[in-house]
């Protein structure tokens, strides 16, 4: 591969979403980077509602193999009832160990109140949990309403993080994985 691939999935369903926004900004800092990049907008994909006793639904295949095919991906989402979106879960569920295992993850949320810790929590628990290998530094945006002007990131503080993000799925893509954690191993599917 010539390329480091890096994706971002927008966990928003909003026509003004600012997690696309903040991740467009990541994934132009990832292309800086040298990588190929792609924003996965959930928007445009038939994903319903994970019916487990069917192999492919709508879309899904398409999803799947878009997340299988990426070096690194960058999970957006903005902040619901102090987790991550319902849309960004249902679109995990599609995926398993094969499309995250080893694979390096980065982390941005968003939210209109306070500090979005616990829905960056949850995500990095999810993706432990896939054996994917989750990047320290992830992307915070408290108050995002006072962060944009229009798609323009304006707060420099967050703007450096959000920047750092992408630049850190290139550089730690192809990252050796740490060695299985307790919990994945108590996963059906996980490998050894």
């Amino acid at each position: 591969m010539d390329h480091t691939h890096v994706i971002a999935i927008a966990g928003s369903l909003r026509d003004e979403s600012y997690t696309r926004r903040a991740l467009r900004v990541a994934l132009d800092e990832a292309e800086a980077a040298g990588a190929t990049t792609k924003l996965i907008d959930l928007r445009e994909f038939d994903l319903p509602p994970l019916d487990a006793d069917f192999d492919e639904q709508g879309d899904s295949a398409e999803f799947v193999t878009l997340v299988d095919e990426a070096d690194a991906v960058i999970l957006g989402t903005p902040v619901y009832h102090g987790s991550y979106s319902g849309i960004l879960k249902n679109a995990l569920d599609y995926c398993g160990f094969d499309e995250f295992g080893e694979k390096t993850v980065g982390l941005l949320a968003v939210a209109g109140g306070s500090f979005p810790v616990t829905a960056l929590e949850h995500l990095r628990s999810v993706c432990r949990s896939l054996n994917s290998w989750v990047l320290p530094h992830q992307a915070a945006i408290p108050r995002v309403y006072n962060a944009f002007d229009g798609d323009e990131l304006i707060d420099e503080d967050i703007r450096d993080r959000v920047e750092r993000l992408g630049r850190d799925a290139v550089k730690y893509a192809n990252i050796e994985p740490e060695p299985a954690t307790f919990e994945s191993g108590e996963n059906v599917g996980a490998d050894d």
